[in-house]
């Protein structure tokens, strides 16, 4: 068996007492944060699987109240995030499901605020690592563990080539990159895992090219 990295062995650093159910939801509910761009005002969280079944025992629902916050996996806050989240001004309610998924540690957050909102489907896969699944009905493939680029575009020929060759203007080496569209010729989503963060200026540019309409900075 080949390993990465010694933390593919031991693990990251992160809070108990389950690193899918405790460290994993809190990286998701973070993740699904940093989608949305800002602190939301109020969330739904629907469970399924073993999620539905120990969120309370395995601190679930802490872990992903806590990632809303933007509280990191090993962030002792992550035990009080229920009262954290009064004074922040969020609600939030759990909706443990019974549907069948694809995987038993699955989640769907839905947040937002006066003015929009947003919905992400995320799975623990173990370890505290994640991957999301689908960001508002776009289906996408992202670790949540490298730096990533999100752009709603236009379903036109020479987005792709465009924000790849803005990338590589900066030298920021491009990891992983998918593509999904709802229909042909209507609205796309890039999902582009890179290898280093990026800084306002080249998210700037990219928005500036035909035919993007939103671009989104998920810091590793």
């Amino acid at each position: 068996m080949k390993f990465k990295s010694v933390f593919d062995i031991i693990g990251p650093v992160m809070i108990g007492p389950s690193s899918s159910h405790t460290a994993g939801a809190a990286r998701i509910g973070r993740v699904a944060r940093d989608l949305f761009g800002k602190q939301p005002t109020w969330a739904r969280i629907y469970l399924y699987g073993s999620f539905a079944e120990t969120y309370k025992g395995h601190g679930t629902d802490k872990a992903i109240v806590g990632g809303l916050l933007d509280y990191d996996t090993f962030d002792e806050r992550i035990k009080t995030a229920f009262e954290d989240a009064k004074q922040a001004g969020l609600t939030y309610e759990f909706i443990p499901e019974t549907a069948h998924t694809e995987h038993p540690n699955t989640t769907r957050i839905v947040i937002g605020d006066e003015s929009r909102e947003m919905s992400m489907v995320g799975i623990s896969i173990g370890g505290g690592k994640t991957e999301i699944t689908e960001l508002n009905g776009f289906p996408l493939r992202l670790s949540g563990e490298l730096a990533a680029i999100l752009v709603v575009h236009e379903d036109r020929s020479g987005c792709i080539a465009s924000v790849s060759n803005c990338l590589a203007k900066y030298d920021i080496n491009i990891g992983h990159m998918e593509v999904s569209r709802r229909e042909k010729g209507n609205m796309a989503l890039m999902v582009i895992e890179i290898d280093q963060n990026v800084n306002e200026q080249i998210l700037n540019e990219i928005s500036e090219l035909p035919n993007i309409t939103q671009v989104t900075r998920i810091a590793d």
